[in-house]
């Protein structure tokens, strides 16, 4: 008989921990074309535009089934016309290179543009580059994740309006939506995107993208699959209140509930408030216990922090993994950057006394493991 499953907490780039009353929300079974369930997400493309500080004359939420992936590959196909487009990546880990990776298997031409994985993006040569080409798109991460780094994203959205005024300005805000401040309108932004499971703790099952719509309806007919389509589904949205598709309708009965819990809680500031106070706990106790980051302090946000891999001949990633995960900790299950690191995430619902806790069990697995405490 399979022993029962012990709830861990998740100090991960996602999917994360959310409250109960979150969880709760999802035990109701409910038609797609209920006009209870219509209202729900009604509501909640509301209150994303409300979070994102942005109209309803100029903007739209656009929910959709699926991944975060699936919502930056839908912006991408969708802001691409079917002649002539050519897509920019800036791209400063593993997050901007999937991008490309989504263009090369869309066929779409693509001008991918690597910096190095520890610093943000060199505005200098992002406007060399912008200067010496034509795009029909351009793209960026604003926290990417396989480091914790964020990018000055506004900074590149101004540049792309002033020298590249008919570009598409495309940001991927999936680990940094609703904790960390992002100026969409006076920024020159058009689409950002995110998933329901970041931020604003809700549980996975969709992503959504909030599109400048005088922009969005100028790309009807370029997307080049049907179900990835944002223009045909703001459509159907904005005409019936309705998916084309089968919605993901318990995530998003779970998402309205971290929607309002997040209203309650203080909205941005209350949860960018809880969100740095963890990340202090667990720096300083890093620290103390002898880890060093990956990044500097300037570029690194308060999302996930990387610590390098201790140079210790004791140390095996894999067992350090496994020693926590029993103790009920989750990291990341491997890297992603090109560094020794691995991550500890800030986000979800956790709170100062969960990063004491992990940071109490780690120490435990360091005297373990043989290592030295604090490492030397």
């Amino acid at each position: 008989m399979e022993a029962p499953f012990k709830e861990k907490k998740l100090f991960t780039p996602g999917p994360l921990c959310c409250s109960r009353s979150v969880k709760e929300a999802m035990l109701v079974d409910v038609g797609s074309r209920d006009s209870y369930f219509i209202s729900c997400v009604k509501e909640i493309r509301q209150r994303l535009l409300e979070i994102a500080q942005l109209s309803e004359s100029e903007y739209t939420a656009v929910p959709l089934q699926g991944s975060g992936t699936y919502c930056v590959e839908a912006v991408l196909q969708t802001t691409s016309p079917r002649q002539g487009a050519k897509v920019l990546i800036l791209a400063n880990g593993a997050y901007g290179r999937r991008m490309g990776q989504m263009c090369e298997w869309a066929g779409l031409e693509m001008r991918l543009e690597e910096f190095p994985e520890e610093q943000r993006l060199d505005l200098a040569k992002v406007e060399t580059i912008l200067r010496s080409d034509s795009f029909s798109t351009v793209a960026v991460v604003h926290c990417e994740t396989s480091t914790g780094i964020i990018n000055p994203v506004e900074d590149v959205a101004r540049l792309v309006t002033s020298l590249q005024p008919g570009a598409a300005m495309v940001v991927d805000a999936m680990s940094s939506f609703g904790a960390v401040p992002l100026e969409v309108s006076g920024s020159g932004i058009d689409y950002v995107v995110s998933s329901a499971n970041k931020c604003l703790e809700g549980v996975p099952g969709f992503s959504f993208a909030i599109c400048r719509t005088k922009h969005l309806l100028s790309c009807k007919g370029n997307c080049r699959v049907l179900s990835l389509d944002l223009v045909d589904q703001h459509l159907a949205l904005d005409r019936s209140g309705q998916f084309r598709f089968t919605p993901p309708t318990h995530s998003m009965l779970a998402f309205r509930q971290a929607l309002r819990e997040y209203a309650s809680s203080g909205g941005l500031a209350g949860r960018a408030s809880r969100y740095k106070e963890n990340r202090r706990i667990l720096r300083e106790g890093m620290k103390r216990l002898g880890f060093r980051e990956l990044l500097k302090e300037e570029d690194a946000g308060y999302i996930i922090t990387s610590f390098r891999f201790p140079e210790h001949e004791r140390f095996d990633f894999q067992v350090f993994y496994s020693k926590l995960s029993e103790k009920g900790q989750v990291i990341y299950p491997g890297k992603v950057s090109s560094a020794n690191c691995f991550r500890v995430g800030n986000i979800g619902h956790l709170f100062p006394k969960d990063m004491t806790t992990f940071l109490g069990c780690l120490e435990d697995v360091m005297r373990e493991v043989g290592l030295p405490v604090p490492l030397s």
